[in-house]
C-alpha cells in the first residue's frame, strides 16, 4: 500500500496556521513587555528640578539629589526658578532660605512627579527643622483638581483615530473609495476634536486653555492616527491596519504618559512613547490646556510627521490603484469586442 502525499492545500494551511500561532505569541509577548516592563521600572527618572539659595545650601541639595531620580539645575534667584517652572524648563523648583523652604510645582505637568517633589521637600524641611511652603503654579482646574478628565482623554483620542479608519475602510472599500476615506478621516478628526474638547472644557471642566486651540490640537492627534491607519490599510490591507492598531494600543497607549507625565517612565520607554501619536497627542493637549501652548511645538511637529506619513501611504495606494485600473482597461475592452 502506498502512502498518499500531503496535498498542497493542506501544506499551505499548515504553514498559515504556524504563522498565525507564532504571530499571536509575538503579540502577547509584546503586550506583556509594553505594559509590564514600564510598570516594573516606573518611578521618577531624571525629573528636572530648579534650585536656588546660598551656594552651600544648593550644593548640599544637589549632592543629595544626585541619583537617577532628579536632574538638578541651579538658578540665580526665586524669580528665575518660578519662571523656569512656568516655562516648563523644569518640573518643579526649590528655594532655600534660612529657616524656610519654598517649593514651586506644576501638577498639570505631571501629578506623580509633583507628588514626588513635594514629598522630597517635606522630608528635607523636617530634617532641617524648617518651615515649608508649596505653591502650585500650574494646577488642574478647580472643577477637576485631580485631573481625572484629562487623564481619561487617552482612550477617546486613540479610538478617535482607530474606529473611523476601520469603519471608513469597510464602508468605502477599494481604490474607488480611497478619496472618500481620506475626506471622511479628516472630517471626523476635526469634528471629534472640537467635540471632545467641548466636553472636557465645558462639560467636566477639566481643561482651562483656549478652546479652539485645544480643539485643533486634539483634531491633529486624531487625524494623525486616522490617516496613518487609513494609509496602512489602503496600501497593505487588513494586515496593515492590524499592525498599526497593535502598535498604537500595545505601545502607544501604555507609553503615552498622559496620566503620569513622561518623567515617570524609564527614559527609553518615555522617548518612544513621545514619538508615537498617543504620547504626542497627550503632550500637545497638556501644553495647550494648562501651559498656554508652552512646549507644544515638539509634539505638534511629531503629529504633523505622522499625518504626512499617512498621506504618503494613501498617495502610494492611490497611484497603485490608478496603474492597476489603467492596466485592466485594455483587457476589459478586448473582452467586450
Amino acid at each position: 500500500m502506498t502512502r498518499r502525499a500531503a496535498t498542497p492545500d493542506r501544506t499551505g494551511q499548515g504553514r498559515k496556521l504556524a504563522v498565525v500561532v507564532v504571530g499571536l505569541a509575538v503579540v502577547v509577548v509584546a503586550m506583556l513587555c509594553a505594559f509590564a516592563l514600564p510598570s516594573v521600572h516606573n518611578g521618577p527618572h531624571d525629573i528636572p528640578v530648579g534650585v536656588t539659595g546660598s551656594r552651600d545650601a544648593t550644593a548640599a541639595l544637589a549632592k543629595a539629589l544626585s541619583g537617577e531620580e532628579w536632574d538638578v539645575t541651579t538658578y540665580d534667584d526665586a524669580k528665575a526658578v518660578k519662571a523656569a517652572v512656568e516655562n516648563r524648563d523644569v518640573m518643579g523648583g526649590v528655594v532655600l532660605s534660612p529657616g524656610r523652604i519654598t517649593a514651586y510645582t506644576a501638577t498639570a505637568g505631571g501629578a506623580q512627579s509633583t507628588a514626588a517633589l513635594t514629598s522630597m521637600v517635606t522630608a528635607l524641611a523636617k530634617q532641617q527643622q524648617a518651615d515649608v511652603t508649596v505653591t502650585d503654579l500650574r494646577p488642574f482646574t478647580s472643577d477637576d483638581p485631580r485631573g481625572a478628565g484629562f487623564s481619561s482623554a487617552a482612550l477617546p483620542m486613540i479610538f478617535g483615530g482607530m474606529i473611523p479608519a476601520l469603519l471608513l475602510s469597510r464602508l468605502f472599500p477599494g481604490h474607488a473609495g480611497l478619496r472618500l476615506r481620506l475626506a471622511g478621516g479628516i472630517a471626523f478628526a476635526v469634528v471629534a476634536g472640537f467635540a471632545v474638547a467641548a466636553l472636557l472644557q465645558y462639560g467636566t471642566g477639566s481643561l482651562s486653555g483656549t478652546y479652539w486651540i485645544t480643539s485643533l490640537g486634539l483634531s491633529l492627534g486624531m487625524g494623525a492616527l486616522a490617516l496613518t491607519l487609513l494609509g496602512l490599510e489602503s496600501l497593505l490591507g487588513v494586515a496593515g491596519y492590524g499592525l498599526g492598531a497593535a502598535v498604537i494600543m500595545l505601545l502607544g497607549n501604555p507609553l503615552s504618559g498622559l496620566s503620569s507625565g513622561p518623567h515617570w517612565l524609564p527614559n527609553g520607554w518615555a522617548t518612544l512613547g513621545q514619538l508615537l501619536p498617543p504620547g504626542a497627542s497627550g503632550s500637545l493637549l497638556r501644553a495647550n490646556a494648562f501651559f498656554a501652548g508652552t512646549g507644544a511645538g515638539g509634539p505638534a511637529l511629531t503629529l504633523g510627521c505622522w499625518v504626512l506619513f499617512g498621506l504618503v501611504l494613501i498617495l502610494l495606494a492611490d497611484r497603485r490603484g490608478t496603474r492597476k485600473a489603467a492596466a485592466d482597461e485594455p483587457a476589459a475592452q478586448a473582452q467586450l469586442v
